[in-house]
């Protein structure tokens, strides 16, 4: 497939996708019910692919691959343990296959890829050395436990009855509608964390070792600080006040586990055996990785353009960015102590 039909590339290699990102018609003033509900129920939309497979995921998971509530009052390391194992083999499958396809055996070579570099091998900015073994580490030894440790505790919490349970039999409609709003909340958490993670001297010592990531690929995605991690799943907690289900919880961790893998790809598309390709939508968020004041969420809620640090690849973007920043330079006070 030609990636020139769907972008350019610069003399330093980097590609640029010709489409920008929209707003999501659920923001869109004053209303649009026809797009809305293309983006609601159509491909890609709102509730398919993605959050369809993550509520599948998530099904699966919690009915065969979760102990009964019953087992889980009390904590015990056999159970605690299976979860533990559970939550790795999910992440070597999805960041593992990912970055085999794109990166060891570079199927599709460097078409549709952001950066035409390939990760670092031998660069002392990591630990190893190796950007993607360190990715890997942060991930496998740090990000996996964490996620584990929320999930033991939710899951204890609701099989003592600390939390207000809700059934799908009793409350269909506020079960389906609470289901529905898990994106939003990842969403909105995400962004929230995020910005606040940025600020001096939080980013010193949290968020850099996720920002070494320049140029990204699947295993960058939960590559972060354990501070970063214990601060990114703690949206689960959200659900010891407001009456849900643990499929609720389950999948808001799915999401926060699994979905960054898609977001750091460093391809705007993956290529599939017939010529078709799947839209990554990682343009968003590799554009935060490279200016790194911008695009602190993502695109289901559009609080970057709310508040200024939007940026989706253009020249004018670019331009506003610069103006911004120059603005918020000058705009410091001096300090005499420097």
């Amino acid at each position: 497939m030609d990636e020139t039909l769907y972008g350019t590339r610069d003399k330093r290699g980097n590609w640029t996708p010709n489409k920008r990102p929209t707003r999501p018609p659920v923001f869109v003033w004053p209303v649009q019910p026809k797009r809305f509900l293309l983006w609601l129920f159509g491909y890609p939309g709102y509730l398919w692919p993605w959050t369809t497979v993550f509520v599948a995921v998530s099904l699966v998971a919690w009915i065969y691959l979760t102990p009964s509530l019953s087992t889980m009052r009390d904590v015990g390391a056999g159970w605690v343990i299976l979860i533990l194992i559970r939550n790795a083999a999910l992440a070597i499958l999805v960041y593992g296959s990912l970055h085999t396809v794109l990166y060891i055996q570079r199927r599709q070579q460097t078409d549709f890829k952001y950066n035409a570099k390939w990760p670092d091998t031998d660069n002392s900015v990591f630990v190893f050395g190796s950007q993607t073994a360190e990715n890997v580490f942060w991930t496998m030894c740090s990000g996996v436990p964490v996620w584990t440790a929320y999930e033991v505790f939710t899951w204890w919490m609701f099989a003592n009855g600390y939390i207000p349970y809700v059934d799908l039999r009793q409350h269909p409609v506020y079960f389906i509608a609470l289901l529905l709003l898990v994106p939003m909340w990842a969403s909105l958490h995400f962004y929230l964390i995020h910005r606040l993670i940025h600020l001096r001297p939080l980013y010193h010592i949290i968020h850099k070792v996720h920002h070494k990531n320049v140029n990204p690929g699947p295993w960058s995605g939960l590559s972060m600080h354990t501070y970063e991690h214990i601060i990114y799943f703690s949206g689960v907690l959200i659900y010891l006040v407001v009456p849900s289900h643990p499929l609720h919880a389950m999948l808001w961790l799915m999401i926060q586990a699994l979905l960054p893998a898609r977001g750091h790809l460093g391809f705007d598309r993956i290529v599939t055996d017939n010529e078709k390709f799947i839209d990554t939508d990682g343009y968003n968020h590799y554009l935060h990785h490279k200016y790194f004041e911008v695009n602190y969420g993502d695109r289901l809620i559009p609080l970057d353009e709310w508040l200024g640090t939007a940026h989706d690849g253009s020249p004018e973007a670019d331009e506003a960015m610069y103006k911004r920043m120059k603005a918020k330079k000058y705009s410091r006070p001096v300090s005499h102590y420097h």
